[in-house]
């Protein structure tokens, strides 16, 4: 019974590609910037062979980037093809012209985009909001690119007092609604968030549709029924190829708001990223052969759109203890993988993604240990390693990475 586990450490970059000038974020490294609190804690990662990852070593070398000041006991392996750590690396570069949620998503599964995703740094066309205010019945607030927390705050009692909706983006291809719940229910801000759903198409495709539902007086707060309206994917992925293969697609937290539920067999929505690694275990503990696709969010959401580098370390540290007993539930023939969709660095001015390279790790009975990648040329690489894996004939873009064991893949 063949199963892989992949997990998105959302938004955990490990340094800038060469082209991230071009997107506004040279010099963006969101590892460093955690690793500079010196609150980092990742003995279970180090392990698996973090630390060997292409750029990771030289930021922890880097005198100016801090020292861990807790006793981990970590170590960081002997570098590329050493044996002293129990994983396969590889640090992934983005193929895609983005850096936000869907295209990294969407290129993990063999979606390359040659074109990004459109962006409004004005704000959205009136004949856009004009179409949508009138499909709602309600009057729209802000229309232009904005902090999340900032937004609530600044027009929350606007909204309150008018029943408006506040409609903002951000440096990402965002359509993104707010709405008090006490005035707008999660569900009806749903409803809203489909209309606009179906409005941004085309020259207003829009990766992401999301509804930012918020309580309390204010400042405001924002809550944890946060949805996800994405594209339908364009065209075949891994997703879609493991499903018609037979095998089950699993996903977890936003992954089926990502694909729009395309591909998928069973899906999970969690809040956090605590019950998103509850539905982890809860997920290994089933019987099923196929994919488990799992993103965790918090990271993102919670710690690099608010520049908060000592809340993204303690999350990664709560991540790190909970990995041992991941890997005591992995069965003889389970793989599980953790990687990233993009940056979003906390260390910098911005509290948008930033362009980087994403980490690789895959660990299990079938895998290589003490196996070191390099620098790979394109997420795609991680869908193409698992339809390799459970020996599923495609023409997806990427190449597998020969991280398995001899005789553990294709043999399906």
């Amino acid at each position: 019974m063949k199963r892989v586990f992949c997990i998105v450490l959302d938004s955990f970059g490990i340094g800038e590609m060469p082209d991230a000038e071009a997107f506004g974020d040279a010099g963006s490294n969101t590892f460093r910037s955690v690793w500079k609190t010196g609150e980092l804690c990742l003995p279970n990662l180090f392990g698996l062979g973090f630390s060997a990852i292409d750029g990771v070593r030289e930021t922890l070398a880097d005198g100016t980037a801090g020292v861990c000041r807790r006793p981990c006991g970590e170590t960081e392996g002997e570098g590329r093809n050493g044996a002293s750590f129990s994983g396969s690396v590889a640090r992934l570069a983005e193929r895609s012209r983005g850096k936000d949620t869907t295209t990294g998503h969407w290129e993990m599964t063999g979606i390359v985009r040659s074109e990004p995703m459109p962006t409004f740094p004005h704000g959205f066309p009136n004949e856009l909001i004009d179409r949508f205010s009138a499909a709602v019945g309600r009057g729209v607030l802000c229309n232009r690119p904005y902090s999340g927390t900032e937004v609530i705050r600044d027009y929350g009692r606007e909204h309150l007092e008018t029943g408006k909706l506040i409609v903002y983006t951000s440096a990402d291809s965002v359509f993104q609604i707010a709405a008090h719940e006490d005035l707008v229910s999660p569900e009806e801000l749903y409803g809203f968030c489909r209309i606009a759903r179906e409005l941004c198409q085309g020259e207003y495709g829009v990766g992401r549709v999301i509804a930012r539902p918020f309580t309390g007086a204010w400042p405001f707060e924002r809550t944890k029924r946060r949805r996800d309206f994405s594209l339908t994917p364009p065209k075949e992925n891994l997703l879609s190829v493991l499903n018609a293969a037979g095998y089950s697609v699993r996903a977890v937290g936003k992954i089926e708001d990502i694909f729009a539920g395309q591909g998928i067999t069973h899906a999970v929505h969690t809040k956090d990223n605590e019950a998103g690694m509850e539905a982890i275990a809860a997920e290994l503990r089933e019987e099923f052969e196929g994919l488990c696709f799992v993103n965790l969010v918090d990271f993102d959401m919670l710690y690099g759109h608010r520049n908060d580098a000592e809340g993204y370390a303690r999350a990664l540290n709560a991540f790190d203890k909970r990995l041992p007993q991941f890997l005591e539930l992995l069965g003889p023939e389970d793989v599980l993988m953790i990687t990233a969709d993009h940056g979003c660095d906390p260390g910098t001015p911005s509290t948008d993604h930033s362009r980087e390279y994403v980490p690789f790790l895959a660990v299990g009975a079938p895998v290589c240990s003490g196996k070191n990648l390099g620098t790979r040329r394109s997420f795609a690489d991680v869908g193409k390693t698992i339809l390799a894996y459970f020996g599923v004939e495609n023409d997806l873009p990427g190449e597998a990475m020969d991280i398995f064991l001899s005789g553990a893949a294709g043999n399906a």
